[in-house]
């Protein structure tokens, strides 16, 4: 009896690790498309019909729809000719950001017999964005005794497009006393370093004007520039320099506002003015500004919003050290952030049968899907429902779920059952988000009638 308990509890309680289970909920083989993005509302993606091995008629037969993660659809089915069409127009950027391959994955669920088709559309990017500085004018101070050779940092432009079409090179003109490199970061951002190969002279030019070009790989490229106006300085020997070239710090997503969470530092050999130094954040984007804050005489960087593991995992943050005569060093905070379990599970419902007929043997009453938007343990999720009730969970193909009677339910004895689905992550602490359906059983023919005594004494 010991062992049938533990099998009836193993029955309403599955892990979300389990994606796929064989039998007739197993879904077909994957199918990939790709479109590219822009495409206006009703583009044409597949014959889901032909591609199915169905006539169009079963298709509508069998209840063929379309179910994405979340509630926003991107896509419809005709079930008058089988073609999956574009919901919307897509953009690519708005979806995906800088991921590349950028992938929507969707599922065809056909019920009569329940079946499940589990797809993926790819958006192909087009070059729709060209590149913008985050300042279209430069201004640098170079010392006259610069060395020919001598590398100086500058402003980078952003692409929103991704592959060939993102950002690729810099150019600049005029160019007789300097050319631009084109150097990438870490995540895979270019950005221009300006070298010097003739000496100044600031008593024949004080100062200079360059354009600086940034040109994409899309057929035909686009193209963004800046201005950049050089003034040419007297003789400061001494440039400042960061204690370290590259800080690393790993916060949480729930650090409180206004705390520091690292402090940079440099140092300058000159005295007076020329040795004072003053931070500062170096062509820093939007984003970074809106989340991070930094003191110019201490150089404590401090939060002013909370962070978000979710929308953004890390920032690239590029600080300036300058002294007093305009000459400056630069170093680079990488910060990591850290997922706390602040999202709880969600429960997408995609159908429900109900009433069912009292006589049923076992009927998939719901099909409904979990997610998470944490990571690792604090995005697995499980699923479980009370055990006094004649029902049980059935996981299917990746996220989804069947809730499905163990047999015939007896209307005359309970008519109307509501059912509390509890999905709990496994992150600490645990979350739990709880989900009610209710089912309702129908009545059928299934009892004669009786009288209500078996004898009657009639007086005549």
């Amino acid at each position: 009896m010991e062992a049938g308990g533990e099998r009836f509890l193993r029955q309403r309680q599955v892990l979300l690790l389990f994606v796929f289970l064989g039998g007739s909920l197993a879904g077909s083989e994957s199918r990939r498309y790709s479109v590219a993005e822009e495409k206006e509302k009703g583009f044409l993606i597949a014959n889901l019909a032909k591609d199915l091995g169905l006539r169009v008629e079963e298709l509508a037969a069998r209840g063929a729809q379309v179910v994405s993660k979340g509630n926003k659809q991107h896509f419809q089915l005709s079930h008058q000719t089988g073609d999956l069409l574009l919901n919307e127009k897509l953009d690519r950027e708005e979806l995906c950001g800088p991921t590349e391959p950028c992938i929507l994955h969707f599922q065809i669920l056909l019920q009569n017999p329940l079946q499940f088709v589990t797809n993926e559309l790819r958006i192909i990017d087009v070059n729709d964005h060209s590149p913008v500085f985050f300042e279209n004018e430069m201004h640098l101070k170079i010392l006259e005794s610069t060395l020919p050779g001598t590398v100086i940092p500058l402003g980078n432009a952003e692409d929103l497009d991704v592959g060939r079409n993102s950002l690729q090179n810099y150019t600049i003109t005029p160019n007789s006393h300097f050319h631009v490199l084109t150097r990438s970061r870490r995540d895979g951002r270019k950005y221009p370093e300006l070298v010097l190969d003739k000496a100044l002279d600031r008593e024949e030019q004080p100062k200079l004007s360059l354009t600086l070009t940034a040109l994409d790989g899309g057929s035909p490229p686009r193209s963004g520039t800046a201005q950049i106006n050089i003034q040419v300085l007297d003789i400061n020997d001494n440039a400042p320099e960061f204690a370290q070239p590259l800080y690393e710090v790993a916060v949480l997503e729930n650090t409180p506002v206004n705390s520091v969470i690292v402090t940079v530092s440099a140092s300058d050999l000159d005295t007076g003015s020329f040795g004072t130094i003053s931070y500062a954040f170096f062509h820093a984007s939007e984003e970074i500004r809106k989340t991070f804050q930094l003191n110019p005489i201490t150089g404590d960087m401090q939060l002013v919003k909370y962070l978000n593991f979710e929308a953004i995992n890390s920032y690239e943050v590029d600080i300036e050290a300058k002294d007093g005569g305009g000459l400056s060093g630069k170093s680079t905070v990488i910060v990591q952030v850290v997922d706390v379990n602040d999202n709880p599970p969600e429960l997408t419902l995609s159908s429900v049968n109900s009433p069912i007929p009292e006589n049923s043997g076992e009927t998939v009453l719901a099909v409904f899907s979990v997610s998470d938007l944490d990571s690792g343990d604090n995005g697995r999720v499980m699923c479980s429902i009370e055990n006094n009730l004649p029902f049980f969970l059935k996981p299917s193909v990746e996220n989804f779920y069947t809730l499905v009677s163990e047999g015939a339910l007896d209307r005359e004895t309970r008519s109307e059952y509501n059912i509390t689905i509890t999905i709990t992550d496994l992150g600490t602490p645990r979350l739990k988000t709880k989900y009610n359906i209710t089912v309702l059983v129908s009545d059928v023919n299934d009892n004669a009638p009786a009288f209500t005594q078996t004898s009657y004494t009639l007086f005549v």
